[in-house]
């Protein structure tokens, strides 16, 4: 299988994709735990079938640290109790930034709400900002149809 473009062989798409990374990186300097970052990835990933995605964050998980356990439970993290009460939280608004139109309220208040009890300001704004980038970077790989399986860890260091 092939990618249907080389879109970060375009002018667009590689200076969309360097802004991405940019605001990636300010993410990742935040005090949101590395591990939850990798988890929200993990999770949008699942929700929105982008297996380049998923070969990336799982590889970057593991070798960070991230046990098998845990990354093969991410698509059941209600019933999983390898999570804890944060990374809980961070799964359910995931999923809930992650599937807007199918709530024509957005996210609930309660599921806000959970979130603020784990999470200051700063760190809730790392999360809605993560949210956002994995799912951009999701729908560009799934409409380009990127391949899986060849990511290195690090590969885009």
């Amino acid at each position: 299988m092939e990618a249907r473009i080389n879109y970060i062989g375009t002018s667009v798409g590689s200076k969309l994709v360097k802004h991405i990374n940019g605001a990636s990186k300010a993410i990742a300097d935040s005090s949101l735990p590395a591990a939850t970052l990798e988890l929200v990835k993990i999770r949008a990933s699942q929700i929105n079938g982008c297996a380049y995605c998923l070969d990336m964050h799982t590889k970057d998980a593991a070798q960070a640290g991230e046990t098998p356990l845990r990354l093969n439970l991410v698509a059941a993290w209600r019933e999983a109790t390898v999570f804890t009460a944060a990374e809980r939280a961070a799964l359910e608004l995931t999923e809930q930034g992650t599937r807007l139109a199918d709530a024509s309220t957005g996210v609930p208040d309660e599921v806000w709400a959970n979130a603020a009890e784990h999470y200051d300001e700063e760190q809730l704004a790392a999360l809605i900002s993560m949210i956002a980038l994995i799912n951009a970077y999701n729908r560009l790989n799934v409409i380009t149809q990127l391949p899986a399986g060849d990511y290195h860890p690090g590969q885009w260091s």
